[in-house]
């Protein structure tokens, strides 16, 4: 199990680089913090209900039928996204190798 980062005086967290020599400690990336990553999945989340019910006023155009229903651009995207991710998992069923593949004998 991993030790929760520490928090500085400043109010930054910091985590120790495994295996490191040097005592000083690095700030995590803004990316890694969980306060960020909350903050990114509520804004995300937000903005995409934000444009769905806009879709209430704002009609748009459809070009093949099925691109004019309401939401189609969340509904869709949340499709193919699952659809890549399930191809993804299925293509590396196939391509996976052995941990020792680029080890020499």
């Amino acid at each position: 199990m991993t030790k929760k980062p520490k928090k500085t005086d400043k109010g930054m967290k910091t985590a120790k680089p495994s295996g490191s020599v040097n005592k000083t400690e690095a700030p995590l990336h803004w990316l890694v913090r969980p306060e960020t990553i909350r903050k990114l999945w509520t804004g995300g989340g937000v903005l995409l209900t934000v444009l769905v019910v806009l879709e209430l006023w704002v009609h748009p155009k459809g070009y093949f039928g099925i691109d004019a229903t309401f939401g189609f651009n969340a509904w869709y995207g949340f499709i193919v996204c699952v659809a890549m991710v399930v191809g993804a998992k299925g293509l590396g069923i196939f391509l996976k190798r052995e941990d020792t593949y680029y080890e020499r004998d």
